[in-house]
């Protein structure tokens, strides 16, 4: 199953790699010529699919948990000061998505979106400082009544030159469904209140819909 936002890049890949193969076919006579040349475009296919790819899962909807918003590896778990919307100090879990990631983003929690904000930016390496405040970005509050607001921030990273960000203020939102989508490599920052027990740790991977990151009892 992929994503809809692969749409375009998938049927682009597959119409190239048709036309490299007919081409290759056709002009290159050399047979370990044209098979490196077929075989370099059709791993070029597969990257694109296996980026595009949106595996189904089933989420166990609990308003007292915060689930992953993506998959990847926790990158940071410490308060900060959240300057652009609650101007306070949070605890901020970070996870760092990889080219081979699932590159989904799914609502970590249900309640009304309150805030939806796109930034254009610079593209400097996702795990960089100064990423999350300089970086193409979009940043998303959502509050319900357990935790309170909420919010995360999808960041474009070196390669990424696309984000995709489905939350509207007034929406409802489901926990675990389809928020958006970010294209090649990226990070997503989640801000919670302070005294929110985590529940992952540094270096771990987390898996979007999946991995419970905080546990309100």
């Amino acid at each position: 199953m992929f994503h809809k936002e692969g749409t375009q890049s998938i049927l682009l890949g597959t119409v190239f790699t048709a036309v490299v193969f007919l081409a290759s076919d056709y002009f290159i006579h050399t047979e370990w010529i044209q098979m490196t040349i077929e075989i370099v475009t059709l791993l070029l296919l597969i990257t694109i699919l296996q980026f595009f790819r949106n595996p189904k899962r089933t989420v166990e909807i609990n308003e007292n948990h915060i689930v992953a918003p993506v998959d990847g590896k926790v990158v940071v778990i410490e308060e900060v000061y959240e300057s652009e919307y609650f101007k306070d100090k949070r605890i901020q879990v970070s996870i760092f998505m990889s080219p081979i990631n699932v590159h989904v983003t799914r609502y970590g929690l249900s309640g009304i979106v309150k805030f939806s904000k796109y930034h254009p930016g610079k593209f400097l390496v996702a795990w960089h400082p100064k990423a999350s405040e300089e970086n193409e970005r979009t940043t998303v509050v959502i509050e319900n009544k357990t935790f309170g607001a909420i919010l995360y921030r999808q960041i474009a990273g070196a390669l990424a030159r696309r984000i995709v960000n489905y939350a509207q203020e007034g929406m409802q939102v489901v926990q675990g469904t389809d928020a958006g989508f970010i294209k090649f490599g990226s990070r997503v920052d989640v801000f919670l209140p302070l005294g929110t027990p985590i529940n992952v740790v540094l270096n771990q991977k987390a898996i979007g819909g999946k991995t419970i990151i905080a546990i309100k009892s």
